[in-house]
């Protein structure tokens, strides 16, 4: 090697050190259900909007299933800026801004429209800026839909039937007193326990939507299933408060917008399980039955000691706001 290019190859180190080429960073997104879920739909738009708009910055790693553990353990990763961004349920969130569990009051919302409207209208948006506060960053409100109970017990037509039940519930406050006051045993449990535990018998039942009955094949360890439509379950994309701080105003506007088209995705699974999720569970050969509308009125005569509860938590004011909302 000659003196010149010996000079050549310093010089190439020498400005290779000292302008290194730039890292694409790495989002680690977290969620507790499969690929093929709502979840799992929302997080790929999610991944390829901020690609599209952003080039190459970011390179994503998925990690569904629990990948990355239970809900509170992603969110908490959030929070000390390990993880990146997760999709993940209203009931683990309200540990964290205690007034999202007004979003999952028994009987709160008439129908799909009426809950997104709220979600997307002033009451909905200021508790997602509230988030702000606790290290992390709320980007838009998605949905699982409406929760119906399945068990292995009996069919479900009047609180009777739920009485003594063991049924997992999230760790949600709101939740819980509701089906305290059915008279069950509701048994707060993290999502990855859930499968074995009904398999294994120590609960009777759970509570879910028909996005989440369906995709995690809750057939397989589930009997019966009861349109109760009891709550409606929201969902968040939440990203990383000190990740956020560190996006400049461009790739803000880009997760932005990734996360507005990620939740229209959930949005529009939800409204095809609707459809076709009962027809597919029963295919499957669960016993389904719905409630009608005098036997969903004694249930909710049933949790009318709940409610006391929930409006000296939450206003009465507000509660009677969502349930008048137009």
């Amino acid at each position: 090697m000659t003196f010149f290019t010996r000079g050549l190859v310093s010089t190439g180190l020498f400005l290779a050190a000292s302008f290194p080429a730039l890292a694409q960073t790495e989002v680690k997104i977290g969620y507790a259900l499969a690929p093929d879920s709502h979840y799992g739909v929302a997080a790929q738009k999610f991944e390829d909007v901020v690609k599209a708009e952003t080039g190459d910055d970011f390179t994503f790693k998925h990690f569904p299933s629990s990948g990355l553990g239970g809900e509170r353990e992603v969110i908490e990763g959030l929070q000390i800026g390990t993880i990146e961004a997760t999709i993940v349920s209203s009931g683990t969130l309200a540990n964290f801004v205690p007034e999202t569990g007004v979003f999952d009051i028994p009987f709160l919302f008439r129908d799909l429209g009426h809950a997104r409207d709220v979600l997307d209208g002033p009451v909905g948006q200021e508790i997602l800026a509230k988030f702000d506060n606790v290290g992390l960053k709320g980007l838009a409100w998605g949905e699982q839909g409406f929760r119906h109970i399945t068990n292995n017990r009996n069919p479900i037509h009047t609180p009777a039937d739920v009485e003594g039940l063991k049924i997992r519930t999230m760790e949600n406050p709101v939740h819980l007193a509701a089906f305290n006051a059915m008279g069950a045993a509701p048994t707060p449990m993290a999502w990855p326990e859930v499968i074995s535990s009904l398999q294994q018998g120590v609960i009777d039942g759970q509570e879910n939507p028909l996005s989440v009955i369906v995709s995690v094949k809750l057939n397989e360890v589930q009997k019966y299933l009861t349109l109760s439509g009891h709550v409606y379950s929201p969902a968040m994309l939440l990203v990383s408060k000190p990740f956020w701080d560190g996006l400049d105003d461009d790739q803000k506007a880009a997760f932005q917008k990734a996360a507005n088209e990620a939740v229209a995705e959930m949005r529009g699974y939800v409204d095809n399980v609707e459809t076709t999720g009962v027809e597919t569970l029963k295919e499957r050969g669960m016993e389904v039955n719905a409630l009608s509308a005098e036997e969903k009125a004694a249930f909710q005569a049933s949790i009318a000691s709940a409610y006391e509860g929930y409006y000296k938590t939450y206003g009465k004011d507000l509660v009677d706001s969502i349930v008048n909302f137009k």
